[in-house]
């Protein structure tokens, strides 16, 4: 701990983003660069704890807490601050394959339970992960790691997310043949299709790909296990296999009207107009246009943000986002105690953005989605809305009620579901396989990450639901331990 003092005497200092009203004009990211003497200022903030909760890594009550890969935070915090920057990169990559996307598009569960935020402001953790990891790329510090000898076992990795992509580095660390199978035409998963191009720049993920493909990784694009190749496959040509499938069956919201056009899943058009941007910077017209539209976005969380920020660059007439939830506080609730994750009301990029167009926040909270209605040609034109309230139940369950004179008519010519995810496909390998799933319909695993069918394991979403990059990866790192044991007898040797 270079500067016992440094929590006293700094205050927290974050990077200072673009403007809102410059950064709806392009689809660049809105990541800039920080000094680096405010840099190693915000590392002598870090206190160097006896038990350092940020990289922790467990829920309480449901809830994150601490990092989930367990980066040495303090380790590379204190290395920072000392200007050493070189062996922070290497800290830094002992627990975690993609800094450079966790530190760009991570919420920061580790800032949400660093101590000196009991009374005081979080160490500016993520964005001197950040800082790290790029300044390690533009010094050549990262480079391609094959191992020194290979096994001779062969490895299927269904599905090039963070989950995927976190397992086959580590496998091909251990020396197996590792072939990773997406189904799109670009590895990467929700990491190129999912995360807009403003919140993850698609060329850092290529990047890191060419990295892991130069270090022996085959990818194999635009191929669907169970539809291209057939799933038995992954057991007669592989000695073992892993599904990282993600959670991709979005929740939908059967109401009157749904069927009406212009009503779309977030997925739909956040993945068109990625796909759009990157083929043609959006000159092919292939996605689903907000332009001079009103949009409502039903839904929140990440999804529902980026749905906001891109139907903006669009350049949507106006955005609405309706939460069915109540507004979350100002400060930490009763019920929601650090180290948890505080549940905070916050403005994200999304929002700021909107709030400086339209001056105001375009949430909506406690609202109910009752009906869509449309125009003559079967175009959707407005959603009826109602308020609502939650009630704890006879159980201690909260319970939705709805508030008499509260109906509304939001305008609306393109509505975009962002409601969540229900779990991994049904298709495809798991049914293919006899792979069994829990009563939520996620992947059920044993410890070492494998499921019902020896030989098949599975991380990710598909097991864990709709979560964080970071936990991605964590399961990731956590499916390749596992099938490393599996294949060397008992014994492995991965983090």
């Amino acid at each position: 701990m270079g500067r016992p003092t440094g929590f006293l005497e700094f205050p927290r200092e974050g990077p200072e983003p673009r403007s809102p009203l410059e950064r709806v004009k392009d689809w660049e990211e809105s990541h800039p660069e920080v000094p680096e003497e405010l840099l190693r200022r915000q590392g002598a903030r870090c206190m160097d704890c006896g038990t350092p909760f940020c990289h922790t890594g467990k829920l309480i009550a449901g809830m994150a807490s601490g990092c989930p890969v367990n980066n040495l935070i303090p380790d590379w915090n204190d290395l920072v601050y000392r200007g050493q920057w070189r062996e922070a990169a290497v800290r830094l990559h002992q627990t975690n394959n993609f800094p450079e996307f966790t530190g760009r598009v991570c919420p920061a569960p580790c800032e949400g339970s660093c101590t000196l935020a009991i009374n005081d402001d979080a160490v500016t953790i993520k964005a001197i992960e950040c800082a790290i990891v790029d300044r390690a790329f533009d010094e050549g510090w990262v480079s391609p790691e094959p191992p020194a000898t290979r096994t001779g076992k062969r490895v299927a990795v269904v599905g090039s997310g963070p989950a995927g992509l976190a397992c086959a580095a580590q496998l091909n660390k251990a020396g197996h043949t590792v072939t990773v199978f997406e189904r799109a035409d670009r590895v990467g998963g929700l990491l190129v299709y999912g995360i807009p191009n403003m919140k993850l720049d698609k060329k850092l993920v290529e990047r890191r790909v060419r990295l892991l493909a130069n270090a022996g990784i085959r990818f194999v694009t635009g191929v669907e296990v169970g539809r291209d190749v057939p799933s038995e496959s992954l057991l007669a040509d592989y000695d073992a296999a892993v599904l990282c499938i993600g959670a991709t069956v979005a929740r939908d919201l059967p109401v009157e009207g749904r069927e009406l056009a212009g009503i779309h899943l977030a997925m739909e058009f956040l993945h068109a107009s990625t796909r759009s941007l990157l083929d043609s910077g959006h000159a092919d017209g292939r996605f689903i246009s907000a332009k001079g539209k009103n949009v409502v976005v039903i839904g929140g969380g990440d999804t529902g943000t980026d749905c906001v920020g891109t139907a903006l660059r669009h350049g949507a007439a106006n955005v609405v986002q309706l939460e069915i939830l109540a507004r979350p506080p100002d400060r930490r609730a009763p019920d929601n105690p650090w180290p948890q994750w505080p549940k905070l009301y916050r403005l994200d990029y999304g929002q700021e953005e909107a709030a400086a167009l339209q001056g105001a926040d375009p949430r909506r909270y406690s609202v109910q989605t009752k009906r869509f209605t449309g125009d003559a040609e079967g175009r959707v034109r407005e959603v009826h809305t109602v308020g609502v309230e939650w009630r704890k139940g006879p159980e201690g369950r909260p319970q939705i009620h709805e508030v008499p004179g509260t109906e509304e008519v939001v305008p609306a010519g393109l509505v975009l579901l962002a409601l969540g995810f229900l779990g991994p496909q049904r298709h495809g390998p798991i049914h293919d396989l006899g792979v069994r799933l829990d009563e939520r319909g996620n992947v059920v695993t044993d410890g070492d990450k494998m499921t019902s069918v020896p030989g098949v394991f599975a991380a990710g979403d598909a097991v864990r639901g709709q979560s964080l990059v970071v936990w991605a990866i964590h399961e990731g790192r956590k499916a390749a331990r596992g099938v490393d044991r599996h294949l060397m007898y008992g014994e492995t040797y991965l983090p």
